[in-house]
C-alpha cells in the first residue's frame, strides 16, 4: 500500500531553510514539525514551500535556518478553518531528508530543485482562462488517493497548448502530470473591506498524459 501511495504523488524539493522548524501536531506519539523552504527556479526568483516532517527523520541534523535541505516525500493537502470558510491547505509531507556535504554537491543537486509527479482524478471542471497578455491558462484540481479513504486534492495549472488540451478534460478523467510546485502570492479581500496577503500553492505542469478510462477516449500524452 505505501509502495503505491509513493508511486503517485512523489515530490523532490532542494533549497534553504527560511523559518525556524515549529511544532506542528502529533500523531500515534510521534511529533511532527513545520519549516518553509526557499526553492530556487531556473529564472531569478523562488518559491518558498511549506515542510512537515516527523521528529524521527531529523534526530541528530542540524536542521535551522540558512542550511541546504533534499527533502522527498508527498504534497498533501487538509482542511483548515479560516475566515469562517474551509481553506484548502498544502505542504509537502517528507518522507526523507538530505543535507548536501559540500557545495560541490548541492550545485548539483540545485539542477533539478523541484520536481513533482502526480497520478490521480480531475475532481472539479476545469476552468479556462486567459491572461492580459493572452497566456492560455486552465486551473485543475486533482484528486491523488492514499490509504484509510483519504485523498489530497492538488491544484494545478496547465499553460499554452496544455490549457487547451485540459479545458475539455471530465471530472473522473484520470491524468498523470509532471511539474513543479509553486508558491504565489495574491491579495484577499475581507468580509470588513481590508486587504490582506495570501499565499497560494499549486503544481505548475510542464508534462501530461491522459489515461483512457471510461470516458472511452483515446490516451494522449502532452508535453509543455
Amino acid at each position: 500500500m505505501v509502495d503505491k501511495i509513493i508511486d503517485t504523488n512523489m515530490v523532490t524539493i532542494v533549497g534553504k531553510i527560511i523559518s525556524e522548524k515549529e511544532f506542528s501536531h502529533e500523531m500515534y506519539g510521534e511529533g511532527f514539525y513545520s519549516f518553509n523552504l526557499e526553492v530556487p527556479r531556473l529564472s531569478e526568483s523562488v518559491d518558498v514551500l511549506p515542510v512537515t516532517i516527523s521528529e524521527r527523520l531529523i534526530v541528530n541534523m542540524d536542521i535551522r535556518m540558512g542550511k541546504y535541505v533534499l527533502v522527498e516525500g508527498q504534497l498533501r493537502s487538509y482542511n483548515r478553518y479560516i475566515d469562517n470558510s474551509n481553506k484548502l491547505v498544502l505542504t509537502v509531507f517528507a518522507r526523507d531528508i538530505y543535507m548536501p556535504e559540500d557545495d560541490e554537491e548541492l550545485k548539483e543537486l540545485l539542477k533539478k530543485p523541484n520536481e513533482i509527479y502526480v497520478d490521480g482524478y480531475i475532481c472539479k471542471s476545469p476552468i479556462y482562462r486567459t491572461t492580459p497578455f493572452g497566456r492560455e491558462i486552465t486551473d485543475l484540481l486533482v484528486a491523488v488517493n492514499r490509504p484509510y479513504n483519504k485523498s489530497d486534492y492538488i491544484p494545478c495549472i496547465a499553460w499554452g497548448r496544455n490549457a487547451r488540451f485540459c479545458q475539455r478534460l471530465l471530472v473522473g478523467d484520470h491524468v498523470r502530470l509532471w511539474g513543479r510546485i509553486q508558491s504565489r502570492e495574491y491579495q484577499k479581500k475581507l468580509n470588513n473591506g481590508e486587504m490582506i496577503s495570501r499565499v497560494a500553492y499549486e503544481v505548475s505542469i510542464s508534462k501530461l498524459e491522459y489515461i483512457k478510462n471510461d470516458n472511452n477516449r483515446d490516451g494522449k500524452e502532452y508535453e509543455g
